[in-house]
């Protein structure tokens, strides 16, 4: 099969699957929009769709008219070289276009993708562009789950999505791997897709460090919050503290105290299963109960290094007790590292637009990685630098802890 013939079908396969997302949802659910970080699901089906429009259609396709001119405004989201944008925090008021026009706009635009492909998909760009938009297309499709669970989250009748999936039950105690440290090797190599911001490869010095073998627990963080974790200022950063004392914060989002520990999930209410991993945390919040447990988060270097080594056989040696083994380090949850997102040495931004995608992001935000259970599979990779402001916890963000050694 060709590289244009698999480049469709997978095409067809990943626009199929954001459409099967909203399916569970009303016309209402798809257009609200619970808070300014968050998108209506409607938006996110058409965002996606403005993509291919504007960095495919508009250049390979012959003679293209747009579905329609406003959306080049309403669907852009932070491309200032495209042209002006519809204020983000507002999004939730665009009750016009209807979900039903939005699809329609799938639609064609999808039907002039597959014309596209069919004339020029020998031509490299072109490919490039296509596998780029269905990456972002996947990174939207994870937002669509974390953005309606928080709308969900809001409404008082606290609506279901429905069957999700969840994160693994922690399989055994939380044990220590020591890595030896050194000049390692991170960032993307070889063949496959990454973003750009997940290279250059490039050398650097680890001091000997020791990483946990699992994800903290809901039970383990649950120990942090009854000890008054949320009440130590000693814990926080100050700016941490700040916002933990602006805001109220006293236990992680979407948990609810009772006669027993009760947390909101895309299946509702469930009582806190205390096996599986914390999630839903902000930096502050991880960074807290890492000194707590007398701790620390790791680096994104450290991180990738200690997951390249299993990924590659090559496991970090643990205590002799214990097996050499890392849990639940990919499609459980986004892990919060201590890393500034930064270029790496010798980074170049993507040429045109596109480049505005992840490099003009690099300030004030931190590093997760590994991917949570709402994260599609097939972009689960150790280099996958996510990135998110040390106060958002509305993603499934959780922790995994380090320590010198």
């Amino acid at each position: 099969m060709s590289n244009a013939l698999e480049l469709c079908a997978r095409y067809r396969e990943i626009r199929a699957a954001s459409v099967a997302l909203v399916e569970p949802l009303s016309a209402e659910d798809c257009c609200a929009q619970a808070m300014a970080d968050a998108s209506p699901a409607k938006w996110h089906l058409a965002h996606t769709t403005w993509f291919f429009e504007t960095f495919i259609l508009e250049r390979w396709s012959q003679h293209h008219k747009p579905f329609h001119e406003t959306f080049r405004v309403l669907f852009n989201s932070y491309y200032n070289a495209v042209g002006d944008k519809y204020p983000r925090p507002q999004r939730g008021l665009l009750t016009r276009p209807s979900l039903s026009t939005v699809l329609d706009y799938r639609g064609y635009v999808d039907s002039r993708i597959a014309e596209v492909l069919a004339a020029d998909g020998d031509d490299g760009e072109l490919i490039g562009l296509v596998t780029l938009g269905l990456h972002h297309e996947q990174q939207h499709q994870e937002l669509i789950l974390t953005d309606i669970k928080y709308l969900f989250f809001c409404n008082p009748l606290a609506p279901a999505y429905g069957a999700s999936p969840l994160a693994s039950l922690a399989a055994s105690e939380l044990a220590w791997l020591d890595c030896p440290g050194g000049v390692v090797e991170i960032g993307h190599r070889g063949s496959g897709f990454c973003y750009d911001n997940e290279a250059p490869r490039h050398r650097v010095f680890l001091q000997p460090y020791r990483l946990a073998s699992r994800l903290i627990s809901n039970g383990e963080y649950l120990a942090f919050v009854e000890a008054g974790g949320y009440a130590e200022p000693n814990l926080w950063l100050a700016e941490g503290w700040d916002w933990r004392t602006a805001h109220q914060v006293r236990h992680p989002l979407y948990w609810k105290p009772n006669s027993e520990w009760r947390g909101f999930t895309l299946n509702g209410w469930v009582t806190i299963d205390l096996r599986r991993p914390v999630i839903h945390l902000s930096y502050y919040e991880a960074d807290a109960y890492a000194r707590w447990a007398e701790a620390r988060l790791p680096s994104e270097a450290e991180w990738e290094h200690a997951a390249s080594q299993l990924a590659t056989g090559g496991y970090p040696a643990a205590a002799p007790e214990q097996p050499p083994v890392l849990a639940q380090l990919l499609g459980d949850a986004w892990q919060w590292t201590r890393s500034s997102y930064a270029p790496y040495p010798g980074f170049r931004a993507s040429a045109g637009a596109v480049g505005e995608y992840n490099g003009k992001f690099m300030v004030n935000q931190y590093v997760l990685r590994g991917g949570s259970c709402v994260t599609p599979k097939s972009d689960l990779r150790a280099t996958y630098r996510n990135f998110f402001p040390a106060s958002a916890r509305w993603q499934f963000s959780g922790i995994r802890l380090a320590r010198d050694l």
